[in-house]
């Protein structure tokens, strides 16, 4: 059988503010529809942030979850995978809660803490929409993305042992990746383990080609025939570098929470249109993307049915 490829779609995040695109999905209405449409565009995979209705800023609050993820799990059969990560500005107690008690088939997994600098993309922003966002950006200057082990461990626990959650590993740099091999030769993990490599984000890995040929290298070497791996590329190496990741044998991420346009100067007006052109770029090049039933099958998920939403 020909390999199919995962393609996840990552709906709005917590980097981007409302300044920056009036497309980006901030009710729960607007998340529910985006990542409808992004799941008929042929996402296999819909990675879920919340925020907050009336003023777009991240949120943790479950009682937000609720109000777009049944409807989601109604009008599609796509992977729901929740964040554990948020925002870098939550607790590890307010991240984690909504996933806990909702028992996804996946969640978002950092393998590490690292600086997670967001302050440069203020200058890039004359007028803002609400109070909050440009001092959001500048706090990154001096905040650290907490993820220590015991809070990786913790996260295994609630989510995976208690929830039946499988994860997807963001690894911002080499280290992280030498974490997951830590936890899978201690049998905390199990094949088959799904690598994020997270790339271009202010304190982690670059995104570059050489970048991504040494995160690949790394894993290989560490992680031998027990994982598949997927590129998530920020900003404008999108499109350049997941479709690099599946020609070495990976699968890709796109959306909104990753990258705000479609081309050169040009706006996403939604995340079904960067699902769309990856999509196309892959089929043209002989690609097959696979269904949600065919990535749970693939990923050891548990099922859509045995989610607490």
């Amino acid at each position: 059988m020909p390999r199919k490829i995962v393609l996840t779609c990552a709906i709005t995040g917590s980097i981007h503010t409302p300044s920056m695109s009036p497309h980006l999905p901030i009710t729960p209405d607007q998340i529910a529809t985006s990542a409808i449409e992004a799941a008929q565009a042929g996402a296999s995979i819909l990675h879920l942030h919340a925020r907050e209705p009336d003023t777009g800023r991240p949120s943790s609050d479950i009682e937000v979850f609720r109000q777009f993820l049944p409807r989601i799990k109604d009008a599609t059969d796509a992977v729901i995978n929740l964040t554990t990560g948020g925002s870098s500005q939550m607790s590890v107690e307010q991240r984690l809660s909504a996933p806990a008690a909702l028992a996804p088939e996946m969640c978002s997994l950092n393998m590490g803490s690292i600086n997670f600098g967001l302050f440069p993309m203020k200058d890039q922003q004359s007028e803002w929409k609400h109070d909050w966002e440009e001092q959001f950006l500048e706090n990154t200057r001096d905040t650290v993305f907490k993820n220590t082990f015991h809070d990786i461990e913790t996260v295994f626990r609630m989510l995976g042992d208690e929830g039946g959650a499988r994860f997807e590993f963001e690894c911002y740099d080499v280290g992280h990746i030498q974490t997951v091999a830590f936890y899978l030769r201690k049998h905390r993990i199990k094949a088959p383990v799904f690598l994020q490599f997270v790339m271009g984000v202010l304190g982690g890995i670059d995104a570059s080609p050489q970048s991504l040929m040494y995160m690949k290298e790394t894993a290989d070497r560490l992680l031998g025939d027990t994982y598949q791996f997927s590129v998530l590329a920020a900003g404008r190496q999108q499109m350049t570098l997941g479709t690099m990741a599946v020609i070495l044998g990976g699968n890709v991420r796109v959306g909104l929470e990753d990258s705000l346009m479609i081309r050169r100067g040009e706006l996403a007006t939604s995340n079904a249109q960067q699902v769309t052109k990856i999509r196309s770029i892959l089929e043209e090049l002989g690609y097959e993307i696979a269904t949600p039933d065919e990535a749970r099958a693939m990923l050891a998920l548990k099922g859509a049915d045995k989610t607490g939403f």
